[in-house]
């Protein structure tokens, strides 16, 4: 199984996910048969390391985003991935206006993963430390819920 996350940048919450995500994916015995990696719909960042105060509120909850570097979603990667997960609306829409339809199928939002009211993980870049927060509860329940769809248990 291959997974991609997707946000804007690439600094802040696609990071989180492919965190977090691996996080728990590694805890279920699930990681070395897996590739999991994120991008950003646009290039501001390329290169880059997560924004620190993604990187500070991961490492607080006991998550480490220092190896990611942001990179811009590219056109492989749609034959790559077998699910590639937006963090919101605007992602969802970007990348499936720059794919083509036969992939449509394996796009779809992160937060269709969770049971809450919520469909968008929020984007921190501009708020403060309690954004950042709300983030990672979010990205923590939807991960769990997609290491369970993957490995069979929900």
């Amino acid at each position: 199984m291959k997974v991609l996350f997707v946000c804007m940048g690439n600094i802040c919450r696609s990071p989180t996910a492919e965190g977090v995500f691996r996080h728990f994916a590694s805890e279920a015995g699930l990681i070395e048969t897996m590739t999991v990696d994120s991008a950003g719909t646009h290039a501001y960042h390329t290169g880059e390391p997560p924004d620190r105060r993604s990187r500070a509120a991961a490492e607080r909850r006991g998550y480490s985003l220092e190896r990611i570097r942001a990179r811009r979603v590219t056109a492989s990667d749609f034959d790559e991935f077998d699910l590639i997960l937006a963090m919101d609306r605007d992602n969802l829409e970007s990348l499936k206006a720059v794919s083509d339809e036969t992939h449509h199928g394996k796009i779809r939002l992160f937060l269709d993963y969770t049971a809450g009211p919520e469909d968008e993980v929020p984007d921190p870049y501009y708020g403060g430390a309690t954004g950042f927060e709300r983030v990672l509860d979010l990205i923590e329940e939807a991960s769990r819920q997609l290491v369970a769809d993957i490995s069979g248990e929900r």
